[in-house]
């Protein structure tokens, strides 16, 4: 007999509630779960084949501890600053442990906040003087409480101590927007690249994937692909070089950078794309990127 009918409204209220509510779940148990209420697909750990499924796998049995720094967006900084660079890396402005320890009077009009513990926990002024201090406190202090981890089991974040860190805000004279490019790469090979456009266009938020020609390649992942021309980077092969540097020795992992007024910068070090919970349109896809992932290769070094 089918029990999905059972457990399926239950584990949809986990998802939300699962920080307050399901910590004692084992993780294995829980992104089984969870998996099938996402995907609505059975969750194979012992044979994984799937891309989604094989960054379950990373979760469960990869645990470099050096991910703990790479995905601290503070401590990612220096990470990459000492492996690639340091003018890769956007000015910092400072850290905090709380929001109201933060001195906004030694901040420049423009700035960014984000904390480095989550993915959610971002804002961006443009001018102090219309700067709605009262929702960026809520929303910041709402994500100091939270434990990234236990909401889709993302192993590395589960160690990193909250904290709060304002950037310099960074604009591109060329562009309306900051496209970020994001590195798909198994060990030390870039396999494709992404860029997310259009965040604020009526239509929402397109994600484009490239092969290393810079051809758009035939299938999206949870998000419709641009239908506008994205021209290739300038300093694309840069990028790859970054890319290939930082992904050396690693199973998996994803490369955020950015080209802004011809320079490139380093966004951040993403472990699990969208926690490997993504459709893949067609679904073929889904098993075509699960080949670039070998789960057989030493551990990471």
């Amino acid at each position: 007999m089918n029990y999905n009918f059972l457990y399926i409204p239950f584990i949809k209220k986990m998802a939300v509630n699962s920080t307050k509510l399901l910590k004692w779940i084992p993780d294995r148990i829980y992104l089984k779960l969870l998996y099938r209420v996402r995907t609505g697909k059975k969750l194979n750990l012992n044979n994984p084949r799937r891309f989604n499924e094989k960054i379950q796998w990373l979760k469960l049995y990869d645990h470099n501890m050096d991910y703990i720094r790479m995905v601290d967006k503070y401590e990612a900084k220096a990470y990459v600053g000492e492996k690639c660079g340091k003018e890769l890396i956007i000015p910092t402005l400072g850290v905090w442990d709380s929001f109201d320890e933060i001195d906004f009077d030694l901040l420049p009009r423009q700035f960014v906040l984000k904390c480095t513990h989550d993915s959610g926990g971002l804002v961006i002024c443009k001018d102090k003087d219309t700067f709605d201090y009262v929702a960026a406190k809520k929303k910041i202090s709402k994500s100091l409480q939270k434990n990234y981890y236990y909401q889709n089991r993302e192993w590395a974040y589960k160690f990193i101590k909250p904290r709060i860190i304002a950037e310099q805000y960074m604009e591109d004279l060329r562009h309306n927007e900051l496209c970020d490019y994001k590195f798909m790469c198994a060990d030390g090979d870039v396999k494709c690249c992404f860029t997310c456009t259009e965040r604020f266009s009526n239509d929402g938020l397109k994600v484009t994937f490239f092969d290393n020609e810079w051809n758009v390649m035939p299938f999206e992942r949870h998000y419709p692909k641009s239908n506008k021309r994205i021209e290739k980077p300038e300093n694309y092969e840069k990028m790859v070089q970054v890319a290939e540097e930082l992904s050396k020795g690693l199973r998996f992992v994803r490369i955020d950078l950015y080209e802004i007024n011809g320079k490139v910068y380093f966004g951040e070090i993403t472990l699990y794309p969208g926690s490997g919970m993504e459709e893949f349109r067609p679904d073929e896809w889904d098993y075509k990127l699960g080949e670039w992932i070998d789960l057989r290769i030493e551990e990471a070094k």
